[in-house]
């Protein structure tokens, strides 16, 4: 299809590529030699400054006030009025140090959008050399206007968007832009209209890097309007999304508030209308009853888990930058990952040599000189094979990237990535660089051009042998070529053929030649290269997915995880890689579709395939809305800026820490250290621990709250006293079962926890099978403080001594408990279920010795209203514990027999 060239008058802004360079000078009103001073003043006022406008930031007190702007922290907040009114002073500075802790992590961690927006802006370079009325000035790059004539060369960072007018071996690092593992071969020639962003070769855009060769070029888009400031326009639009854990304990917040305050009304009006008890006494028993439904410990028993679970995964290389991503990983059911640096190393890799009589494949992965040559399964002796040693010794000779080793970094490339991948291999085929240059040293050479397609260097060695060396574009490098190493002559359809099938596995072919030239010559020039070469072979490269990041795939579809990869490539290239990840690759989705398929249709045409190609920073974002609107919960993985958006829109972004831009990992909830995708997998199942461990967490508190209600309720309705005080209550709820659940925080993860699946995203926080856990323990709880109670009375003792028998009976049916919940239905009379987890076993030994100190210490026993107890009462309480272990045991056989493992 021929490509469509636009005419003067009738591009879009966003069509300068589809432009003839004169067409665009025209609609530019400018000139090959730049605007006049006059004009770029005049342009400079009318377009204003080229950087992203920074934002208003949210103020300080108005980002400290929201952290108070949740239901759970309200109630929190009445709970603390409460006990200042019962003069409760330590209690109620309790609750406040809950409220205040919380708010400090939330206020630390806001402003994400605000950091990642910066990042952005700080892509765009500083200074820019242009042409003013045919003049050469250095200007600062916020100076530029539609209409400059910028001056590129190598290692310049790109200030605007810009239409190029001439190249000369011209290739620039987009990387960060568009995805490509590979700089991007530049020319001035148009292209399509429709052409996607990683194949407008007439355009630099802003923030890549020129990578090699010089140029000059028109600006077309500065500041908001570039390619790269959308994206900072897109991640300041994005709207942060609330992740599962938050949204599920606001929820359950709002649940838990509606069903105390409905409770709480009745039992004030059954208590003073029909039981006829005193109005203060009745408030002071509400006031009980809502201070002991109120589970105060919650958030920071749930801040404590996200953080101990940050830890192992800082343990694991993935650094949270907000706590409650650690959760949501474990949530998530489709994660959506880049290509390149994530699922691969960005590093190319020579993977597959075609010589004359047979095909290598070429092992070992990056830029490290480590791997081997085979043949059907056979390994090779690279020292052995003559036409391979022929074939590597060109590809070290004709190639100008060195490869050094640091301890710290690894094999480090100094130069461009396709010859580093080409050097490698030469290594690897046991050549030296340096001896293998002093043996025959560069004479002369022609340097690589968009406009020739190859590079040539002139050799000799000390025996008077002058060669040719020849590597570049296959099809180039074959028509020079008349035989191959064996002399047979050159069988050019059959080599174009291997070269296809290389390429439809998604590999980027090179040829590499040689031919003798004459003894004395010492210049190479362009009339030298003609069709007399020795076709030594073709190498494919390719940058390969890593082995480890194959095997995480593996463990998240194991999981239940979709794994969907967006990148900015080519099809082909991204199909091949897809295939090796384990991917459906059978029909890639590209940018253009999206374009032209409405949601519903998107919708249908992601559930065919898992790869979706030249994908640009809007595509990304809406492919994460679309799996969110299914109902998914969508994690993103990326590195370069082009991904900021999308990072920051998904319900968790992960960025890369070594290869991420600014912009990827202030967008980010995570950040991978080591820029491994298998992390990723190591994090889910951290995620799902750390959910687990919250669950349990709430199956453990929850019935003592229950218990304490229920308690309070019996007493009201049936006229008794109260068989326990708000103050010993928030003991109960603040000090003894705080330091008992926060043992939970430590459990490892439970057994198959990666082979089930995701959680569903509207699965309540409280099931159906834990809602029956936690009513089935709070009535076993209650029945055994109320025995404990009247028993206690009964026998003589004081309301004192009663209320302190139900103390320590909740206080030690919780140490019991606390064994039943370290498995939602594993049996507990195992060693490992009892001595597992040494930190539930501590916290038990200092919740017994704490309440010791509360029955027995005078200080405490004035504070809190208890008393003495005898040993028959520490026998009851023990028994009435051990009965309750053993009936939530049976509960959970029951839950095994029905086929339930979690609940």
């Amino acid at each position: 299809m021929p490509t469509q060239i636009l005419i003067p008058g009738t591009a879009a802004p966003n069509q300068w590529h589809a432009l003839e360079t004169s067409g665009v000078l025209e609609e530019l009103h400018s000139v090959v030699n730049g605007l006049t001073p006059a004009q770029a003043a005049e342009r400079l006022a009318q377009h204003g400054p080229n950087r992203i406008e920074q934002v208003a930031h949210t103020s300080l007190w108005a980002r400290v006030l929201r952290q108070f702007n949740n239901l759970l922290i309200h109630v929190l907040l009445v709970a603390a009025l409460v006990t200042l009114w019962l003069r409760d002073y330590l209690d109620a500075a309790v609750i406040l140090g809950v409220v205040v802790i919380n708010a400090i992590i939330g206020f630390v961690q806001e402003g994400k959008a605000e950091r990642a927006l910066d990042a952005v802006r700080a892509m765009l370079a500083s200074r820019a050399t242009v042409l003013r009325g045919g003049e050469r000035h250095e200007i600062d790059a916020a100076d530029l206007v539609p209409g400059d004539v910028v001056l590129l060369e190598s290692g310049a960072r790109v200030p605007a968007d810009l239409r190029l007018l001439r190249t000369k071996n011209l290739r620039i690092d987009e990387s960060a832009l568009t995805g490509e593992s590979v700089p991007a071969e530049k020319d001035a020639e148009p292209v399509a209209h429709d052409a996607p962003l990683g194949d407008r070769l007439c355009m630099a855009f802003a923030g890549t890097t020129v990578a090699v060769g010089q140029a000059s070029g028109v600006v077309v888009a500065t500041a908001a309007h570039t390619e790269i400031g959308k994206i900072g326009t897109l991640v300041s639009d994005v709207q942060s999304l609330s992740t599962p854990l938050t949204r599920r304990l606001d929820q359950f917040a709002r649940q838990i508030t509606l069903v105390i305050g409905v409770v709480s009304a009745i039992t004030f009006l059954y208590g003073h209308f029909i039981g006829g008890l005193p109005p203060l006494a009745l408030f002071l028993a509400v006031v009980g009853l809502a201070v002991a439904a109120i589970p105060e410990g919650l958030p920071a028993i749930v801040t404590i888990t996200l953080a101990i679970g940050t830890a192992a995964m800082a343990r694991q290389r993935a650094v949270v930058r907000r706590l409650p991503a650690v959760e949501t990983l474990g949530s998530v059911s489709v994660i959506c990952t880049d290509k390149t640096g994530t699922l691969t190393r960005n590093e190319m890799t020579a993977v597959r040599v075609m010589l004359a009589r047979r095909t290598l494949d070429v092992t070992g992965v990056g830029y490290a000189p480590e791997g081997g040559f085979h043949h059907d399964g056979s390994t090779q002796d690279p020292a052995q094979d003559a036409d391979l040693q022929r074939l590597a010794r060109c590809a070290l000779l004709c190639n100008d990237a060195q490869l050094h080793h640091t301890p710290e970094q690894g094999w480090v490339l100094a130069g461009d990535p396709t010859e580093g991948a080409l050097l490698s291999m030469a290594l690897k085929a046991g050549l030296d660089s340096v001896e293998d240059a002093s043996l025959t040293p560069r004479v002369d050479e022609i340097p690589f051009e968009s406009e020739h397609r190859f590079m040539a260097t002139l050799h000799h060695d000390h025996a008077g042998r002058v060669f040719a060396l020849l590597k570049g574009a296959p099809e180039r490098v074959l028509s020079l070529c008349t035989q191959d190493l064996q002399g047979v002559p050159l069988d050019a359809s059959a080599w174009r053929a291997r070269m296809n099938d290389a390429a439809s596995r998604g590999q980027r072919v090179l040829a590499l030649a040689e031919c003798g030239l004459p003894v004395g010559t010492r210049a190479l020039t362009m009339g030298d290269i003609t069709p007399r070469f020795t076709l030594l072979g073709l190498v494919g490269l390719m940058d390969p997915p890593r082995a480890e990041a194959i095997q995480a795939v593996v463990d998240c579809h194991g999981a239940g995880i979709r794994v969907v990869m967006i990148t900015g490539d080519h099809a082909v290239t991204a199909a091949a890689i897809g295939r090796e990840m384990g991917l459906r690759d059978g029909q890639p989705l590209t940018g253009a579709e999206i374009d032209r398929l409405d949601d519903a249709a998107l919708t249908a045409r992601l559930a065919q395939t898992d790869v979706v190609a030249r994908a640009s920073p809007e595509h990304k974002l809406r492919l994460v809305a679309t799996l969110q609107a299914e109902g998914k919960l969508v994690a993103m993985t990326g590195d370069g800026v082009n991904d900021a958006p999308a990072l920051k829109t998904a319900d968790i972004g992960v960025a890369m820490g070594q290869r991420g831009t600014d912009a990827a990992r202030e967008a980010a909830d995570l950040v991978l250290t080591d820029d491994n995708f298998a992390t990723i997998a190591g994090a889910v199942r951290e995620g799902r621990t750390v959910f687990d461990n919250i669950k349990k967490s709430l199956l453990f508190v929850l019935p003592t709250n229950g218990g304490e209600a229920g308690l309070i309720l019996l007493a009201v309705f049936a006229g008794l006293a109260m068989p326990v005080t708000a103050a010993q209550i928030l003991w109960i709820n603040m000090v003894t079962s705080i330091t008992l659940d926060i043992s939970l925080a430590f459990e490892p993860a439970e057994r198959g926890v990666m082979q089930r699946p995701p959680r569903p995203a509207a699965e309540p926080l409280i099931t159906r099978w834990m809602l029956m856990r936690v009513v089935f323990v709070s009535l076993l709880l209650m029945g055994a403080c109320f025995f404990v109670f009247n028993w206690q009375l009964a026998r003589g003792g004081s309301l004192e001594m009663a209320r302190t028998a139900v103390i320590n009976m909740m206080v030690v049916g919780e140490v019991f408990y606390l064994f039943n919940v370290r498995s939602f239905t594993a049996t507990a009379f195992t060693r490992d279920t009892l001595l597992g987890n040494p930190v539930a076993v501590w916290t038990s030994a200092i919740t017994l010795v704490l309440q010791l100190l509360l029955t027995y210490a005078p200080p405490m026993q004035k504070l809190f209203g208890t008393a003495a107890l005898d040993a028959p009462t520490w026998g009851v309480i023990g028994a009435l514990a051990a009965a309750m272990f053993v009936a939530v045991e049976a509960e959970k056989a029951w839950l095994r027999r029905r086929g339930v493992q979690h609940i």
